[in-house]
């Protein structure tokens, strides 16, 4: 059996750490025969490259299939408002104002969930494990479960669709929602300072 790694790496700029490592980018073959580059996912071994786009010859899928290990490093622009580790875990730690979330001028401004008020609205999330099941359910192979009450939700929501459809894990949904929670707990410390 074969184990392939997903490992995502959030940074404020990830160009700061780019220029300071030697890396080659991802490639995605696309279905008319041309590629692109991997938006985010880079390697930091050697890998079958073009010298002179810096981009892999081989696409990410089946880079992973050959063995090679590739990192995705990810923008978050709201870690440029945080001031240290210190400073982070203080937000981590903090219980955001989950009435926040019934205020479309507040959503609006949050990760993954800017677009989403009316879901917010209907469910009033008011734990990490609420917000976590939100991200889930605005994926497609979740998404039936919108307007669904909170018991068949939480019954359904991270049971794996076996049609492939995009869905998030439970442990990516509580990651973007721990984030999404800081995010919250910045806009009430930045709206105290004013």
């Amino acid at each position: 059996m074969k184990i392939t790694t997903d490992i995502d790496i959030d940074l404020a700029d990830r160009s700061i750490v780019l220029e300071k490592l030697k890396h080659r980018i991802g490639r995605i073959n696309r279905k008319d025969g041309k590629y692109e580059k991997h938006n985010t996912g880079v390697y930091f071994q050697d890998i079958p490259l073009d010298p002179l786009t810096n981009i892999v010859t081989i696409d990410h899928k089946d880079a992973d299939e050959l063995g090679y290990f590739k990192v995705d490093l990810l923008n978050v622009h709201l870690y440029k408002d945080i001031k240290n580790e210190a400073h982070l875990q203080t937000l981590v730690d903090k219980e955001p104002q989950w009435a926040l979330l019934e205020h479309e001028e507040i959503v609006e401004q949050l990760f993954h969930i800017n677009k989403y008020f009316k879901l917010c609205e209907q469910y009033k999330p008011s734990s990490l494990e609420d917000l976590a099941a939100i991200l889930a359910i605005i994926r497609p192979g979740k998404a039936y479960l919108q307007g669904k009450d909170w018991d068949v939700i939480n019954k359904e929501v991270w049971i794996k669709p076996t049609d492939g459809t995009y869905h998030f894990k439970r442990s990516h949904s509580v990651a973007y929602s721990m984030m999404i929670c800081v995010q919250l707990n910045l806009l009430t410390e930045n709206a105290a300072k004013e």
